[in-house]
C-alpha cells in the first residue's frame, strides 16, 4: 500500500488506533469517562478526516475497496450516528454496575465493520466488514449479562446470524463459480452478456439475498428483530437499527448498481415481494405490541420495506431517495431510542407503554422530543420523515412502481395508528392519586448531556423537514460519481 492509500483510509485507521489505545488504557486502569472521551474524540477525528476526501472522485485500493463520494457520505453518516449513540451510552451505562469500558471497544469495532461495508467492491471485503460488525454485535447485545432476556437476545442473534452468514457465503461461492471473479466490476462484466440469469447464478443471488435480508431484518428474515431489540441495551438497539442496517444497505446499493441487477425481472420480483411483505407485516404486527422496543422493532421492519421501494427504482433518483430517507431515519430512530435510554433505570429499560403514561406532565421536554420523533416516523409534515417518504414516493412514481407506491401509502396510514397511540398515552392526564415521579434519575451533568444530544437530534429533525434542499444538495453532489 502507498502513502496515498493510507490517506484515503484515514477514517478507518483512526478508529483502529482508537481500539488499540482503548485496550491499553483499560490494561492500565479502568475509567468510564476516559473511555467515553477516547471514543467520542476518535469518532470526531475520523469524521474530520473525511473533509480531505470530499473531492476524491473515485479512488480504488485494489482489489478490495473503493473510496468515492457515495462511500464518503455513508461513512460520515455512520460516524456521526455512532458518535451520538456513544453520547447516549455514557449516560445509560453510568448508572449501571457492570464493567463499562469494553463496551466502547466493541462500539468502535462495529463501526469499523459498517464503514468497511460501504466502501467494499469485492466479496472478501464485504464479508470481512460484515463479520467485524456482526461479531461485535454478539457481545454488545448481551452486554448487560445480569439483566433478564439479555443473554437470550445475544444467543438468538448469534445462532441466526451464523446461519445467515452461511447462506451469504454459499451464495457468493455460486456467483463466483458462475463468473470466475469476486470483484463487483468483474461480476458486472460477466453479467453484461446475459439477457437472463443462469440458474446457478440466480441461486447464488437468491442465497445472498437471504443473508443480506437477515441483516436488514426484512420479511421473512425478521424473526430475530423484536426479541433482540427488547433484550439489548437501548443504545445498542439504536446502533442495530441504524448503523448496522445502514452499512448493509450501502453495500447492497453499490453492488446492485454496479451489476445493474434491476434489469433482471426475477430479482426485481423477489425484492418487490420482500418490500410489500415487510411493509404489511411490520405495520400490522406493531399494532399488537404493548412494548415500546418491540413497536420500534416492527416499525423498523416496515421502514426497510419503504426503503426498498426507492432501491427498486434502480436509478440516481432512487439512490438519492434511499440516502435522504436513511438520514431522516437515523436521526429519528436514535432520538426515539435515546428517549428510551434516558428514561431507563438500573433495573430495566423504560419499554412498557405504562412507563410513558402521562409523560408530558412528568417530563414535558422529553415527551415533546419523543412526540417529534414518532411523528417523523409516521411521516407527518414539517419533519424529516415526511420529506424522506415524499422523496421515496417520487422515486417510485418516476419509475412507475405503482403497486409499491400504493402499498407504501396504505401502510403509512396503518403505521400512523400505533405512533399516535403512543403519543396519546404520553399526553394523558395523570390520575389524581398518582404521585408524579420521573423514571431514570440521572446526575445533573449526565442528564444535561443526554438533554443536549436529544435536543440536537430534534433540531436536525425539524431543520431537514423545513429546509431539505441543503441536505439534498450535499447528497446529489457526493453520490453522482457512484451512479452509472
Amino acid at each position: 500500500m502507498t502513502l496515498t492509500d493510507f490517506q484515503h483510509l484515514m477514517p478507518l485507521l483512526i478508529l483502529t488506533v482508537a481500539v488499540l489505545v482503548s485496550m491499553l488504557v483499560i490494561a492500565v486502569g479502568r475509567n468510564h469517562k476516559i473511555m467515553y472521551v477516547i471514543t467520542a474524540v476518535s469518532f470526531l477525528a475520523a469524521f474530520a478526516s473525511l473533509f480531505d476526501l470530499r473531492d476524491v472522485g473515485r479512488y480504488t485500493i485494489e482489489p478490495l475497496l473503493v473510496i468515492d463520494g457515495f462511500g464518503v457520505f455513508y461513512i460520515g453518516m455512520i460516524l456521526l450516528t455512532a458518535l451520538l449513540i456513544s453520547m447516549l451510552s455514557y449516560a445509560y451505562f453510568e448508572q449501571r454496575e457492570e464493567r463499562k469500558e469494553e463496551y466502547y471497544i466493541l462500539l468502535l469495532l462495529a463501526t469499523i465493520g459498517a464503514c468497511v461495508l460501504v466502501i467494499s467492491k469485492h466479496f472478501a471485503s464485504l464479508f470481512l466488514g460484515l463479520e467485524i460488525l456482526t461479531v461485535s454485535l454478539y457481545a454488545l447485545i448481551a452486554y448487560l449479562r445480569t439483566r433478564e432476556r439479555s443473554d437470550e437476545a445475544g444467543i438468538k442473534y448469534l445462532i441466526l446470524a451464523a446461519f445467515s452468514s452461511a447462506f451469504l457465503l454459499f451464495g457468493m461461492a455460486l456467483v463466483y463459480a458462475s463468473t470466475g471473479t469476486m470483484e463487483f466490476a468483474g461480476i458486472a462484466a460477466a453479467m453484461s452478456g446475459f439477457t437472463e440469469l443462469p440458474l446457478l447464478m440466480l441461486t447464488g443471488f437468491g442465497l445472498m439475498i437471504v443473508g443480506i435480508g437477515f441483516k436488514l431484518s426484512v420479511v421473512p428474515f425478521h424473526m430475530w428483530a423484536p426479541d433482540v431489540y427488547e433484550g439489548a441495551p437501548a443504545p445498542v438497539t439504536a446502533f442495530i437499527a441504524t448503523v448496522s442496517k445502514g452499512g448493509v444497505l450501502g453495500v447492497l446499493i453499490r453492488f446492485f448498481m454496479e451489476v445493474d441487477g434491476f434489469r433482471y425481472p426475477t430479482l426485481v420480483l423477489i425484492f418487490t415481494i420482500v418490500a410489500i411483505a415487510s411493509m404489511l407485516a411490520g405495520n400490522l404486527l406493531a399494532l399488537l405490541q404493548r412494548n415500546v422496543k418491540r413497536i420500534l422493532a416492527y416499525s423498523s421492519i416496515a421502514h426497510l420495506g419503504y426503503l426498498l421501494v426507492a432501491f427498486l427504482a434502480g436509478n440516481q433518483m432512487g439512490v438519492e431517495a434511499v440516502t435522504f430517507y436513511l438520514v431522516a431515519y437515523f436521526i429519528t430512530t436514535v432520538g426515539a431510542f435515546g428517549v428510551v435510554a434516558m428514561l431507563s433505570d438500573k433495573e430495566r429499560d423504560a419499554e412498557q407503554l405504562e412507563d410513558y403514561r402521562a409523560l408530558l406532565w412528568r417530563r414535558p421536554w422529553t415527551a415533546a422530543v419523543f412526540t417529534a420523533m414518532l411523528l417523523s416516523l409516521a411521516g407527518i409534515p414539517l419533519t424529516a420523515g415526511f420529506v424522506g417518504k415524499f422523496y421515496i414516493l417520487a422515486a417510485g412514481v418516476n419509475t412507475q412502481l405503482w403497486l409499491l407506491v400504493v402499498m407504501l401509502a396504505l401502510n403509512s396510514v396503518v403505521g400512523l395508528f400505533y405512533y399516535i397511540r403512543l403519543v396519546a398515552i404520553m399526553f394523558q392526564q395523570p390520575e389524581a392519586d398518582t404521585e408524579v415521579q420521573p423514571r431514570g434519575k440521572l446526575r445533573p451533568s449526565i442528564y444535561l448531556a443526554s438533554v443536549g444530544t436529544l435536543t440536537i437530534l430534534a433540531l436536525l429533525l425539524v431543520y431537514i423537514g423545513v429546509y431539505p434542499s441543503g441536505l439534498l444538495q450535499v447528497i446529489q453532489g457526493l453520490i453522482v460519481s457512484t451512479v452509472p
